[in-house]
């Protein structure tokens, strides 16, 4: 399977079309720079065709999947919910792509907002082009993650490929499904972890999880904290968050990385390492490439969470 990847971020949506479907990313779109730099790493040689504004698509290879986590300010609380009035209102391009390209499955991800305000208008105009769709609500605790991240996924095919016809067959998979997979439900998430994919991962440190930064100032030597190391020993105190903690280390079978490092100011500031863990993420997937520690938390908190993506197309494909 060869598959496109729109809006790629780090490549969260795109390994979990990987997981379920297989296949290989043939081309990305990406103009984030720092992105682009985990990208190029992650897929040698792969070609980025650019801005999704300015491409020629009777020059982009055909592909059978197509995937993309459109810009989510325009229906997010705080991107001020514009929609189509808002300038970062992509979705007419990811139409016109679908339209060019008709990929056999396209696999799309935004935030729950997007449900009452946008959608309709997503739905409708893949209603018009005569592709069968089915969308539901997700959320990364549903996959075990220690925070909530409700995300709207969506599975378009052609006519031919899918028991849905038309764009009307929504399913909120968000009830019923909670506690999925006897993981936990939304009581015990690590609240302060839910970023919204505005470009706020920079403030993950807010909220809840400044509670565990001072639980966890003593536990773990500095030079390990440094190196956003695992508290494989134990000793950090996650107090009132530990069950969430423990339960996304037995799902990705590795222990949580301290969650400070040691800031600029001497002072400590949320480490972009446990970020990347909560994210489902690799040790190294965005850290491991020499970018600032600003820079990586941003690009986490507008990532998607794989584990999360691939409980959700299994679940829209179970629900055919």
């Amino acid at each position: 399977m060869r598959i496109g990847s729109l809006f790629s971020g780090y490549g969260g949506l795109d390994l979990a079309v990987q997981k379920v479907y297989g296949g290989d990313v043939v081309w990305y779109s990406e103009i984030d720079k720092h992105a682009c730099t985990v990208l190029a790493a992650r897929h040698l040689g792969v070609p980025n065709i650019g801005d999704i504004t300015a491409v020629d698509w009777a020059t982009v290879p055909l592909i059978d999947i197509l995937t993309g986590g459109y810009p989510c300010q325009p229906f997010s609380h705080a991107g001020q919910r514009k929609g189509t009035n808002d300038e970062r209102h992509l979705w007419p391009y990811v139409r016109d792509a679908i339209v060019a390209l008709r990929p056999v499955v396209t696999v799309l991800e935004n935030v729950d907002g997007h449900r009452s305000l946008g959608l309709d208008v997503v739905l409708g105009d893949l209603a018009d082009l005569g592709l069968s769709a089915r969308w539901g609500v997700v959320r990364a605790a549903d996959a075990g993650a220690p925070h909530g991240r409700k995300r709207v996924f969506l599975v378009v095919t052609q006519p031919d490929q899918s028991g849905c016809q038309g764009a009307d067959a929504g399913l909120d998979l968000a009830a019923g499904w909670s506690n999925a997979g006897g993981h936990a439900a939304q009581g015990d998430h690590v609240a302060a972890a839910d970023a919204n994919r505005d470009g706020h991962g920079s403030e993950l440190h807010a909220g809840g999880m400044a509670g565990v930064e001072g639980q966890a100032a003593g536990g773990a030597p500095e030079r390990q904290r440094a190196r956003g190391e695992s508290d494989a020993g134990g000793d950090l105190a996650w107090g009132r968050y530990a069950p969430a903690i423990r339960r996304w280390e037995s799902v990705l079978g590795r222990p949580a990385p301290a969650p400070t490092v040691p800031g600029t100011n001497g002072r400590p500031r949320l480490s972009p390492y446990l970020v990347e863990w909560m994210m489902g993420l690799e040790p190294g997937h965005v850290t491991g490439h020499g970018l600032k520690p600003a820079a990586c938390l941003k690009m986490l908190g507008n990532g998607v969470v794989p584990q999360q993506a691939e409980l959700a197309l299994r679940m829209l494909a179970a629900a055919e």
